[in-house]
């Protein structure tokens, strides 16, 4: 038996129509299972990727802006596997932030995180079911950052939040666990890459010496979720290309 197989399961990925989302639905897709690639936008290219690759794939289109909006996605439906993927980021000075863009960031980042977590978790334990979650955490779990407060607060919150479930469920076969990319090639990142000075100072502190792919963060997500992982609980690794090693 290959332990990082993943055949025979289901998994719903969050904000896979790009980026990270859409790297660890095709990574989920080779390696057995069948994805779900949930999105507020259109997840065709995710979903031709998959059919290359000669996975199954599926979309579902939902809003994470409504924290509660995936409360009735899994009862009855066969998942095994939930990645958190979906995020949002706003950046000002932390004495401009205003309460629109906290809110609006936490929503997305935590709240929606926590309550999808516990729809998925309650069918899981319902049918005595064992499933995997892993929830995209990120650097700024264990460090401040600049004018990201918002941003900061709520991945501090999913490092933490990681760790409760970990300990309520860990017993109940749920594993849960979290992975905290490093500065990757994503939307999220487009602002600190166009800036020269804030993108050669973070080359500098990266002993890779290159910014991360969002191919580089599927990997993890497949052995978090497959049989090798299964004594891993409330784990948050860190694919930093060495960054939290400096």
């Amino acid at each position: 038996m290959n332990p990082f197989s993943l055949e025979g399961r289901k998994a719903l990925v969050t904000g896979a129509n790009t980026g990270l989302g859409q790297a660890i639905a095709v990574g989920l897709a080779q390696a057995g299972a069948e994805v779900v690639c949930a999105a507020r936008r259109s997840t065709e290219e995710t979903l031709s990727q998959i059919a290359a690759a000669g996975g199954k794939g599926s979309e579902l289109l939902i809003d994470f802006a409504d924290p509660l909006a995936a409360k009735d996605t899994f009862t009855g439906q066969g998942y095994d596997i939930l990645i958190n993927n979906a995020g949002i980021i706003r950046r000002a000075d932390a004495v401009e932030f205003g309460e629109a863009d906290w809110d609006d960031v936490m929503d997305v980042n935590l709240k929606a995180v926590f309550f999808t977590c516990q729809a998925f978790a309650k069918e899981l334990i319902r049918q005595g079911k064992p499933g995997s979650i892993v929830n995209i955490a990120s650097l700024l779990s264990f460090q401040g950052g600049i004018r990201v407060p918002s941003y900061t607060a709520s991945k501090h919150g999913v490092a933490g939040l990681t760790k409760l479930m970990a300990n309520e469920w860990a017993a109940k076969g749920v594993n849960v666990n979290a992975i905290a990319p490093g500065y990757i090639e994503t939307n999220n990142t487009e602002a600190l890459r166009n800036d020269p000075d804030r993108s050669r100072s973070i080359l500098e502190r990266i002993p890779a010496g290159r910014w991360g792919r969002p191919e580089d963060i599927a990997g993890t997500a497949v052995y978090l979720c497959s049989p090798a992982a299964a004594y891993v609980h409330g784990a948050v690794l860190n694919v930093d290309g060495g960054w939290l090693a400096r």
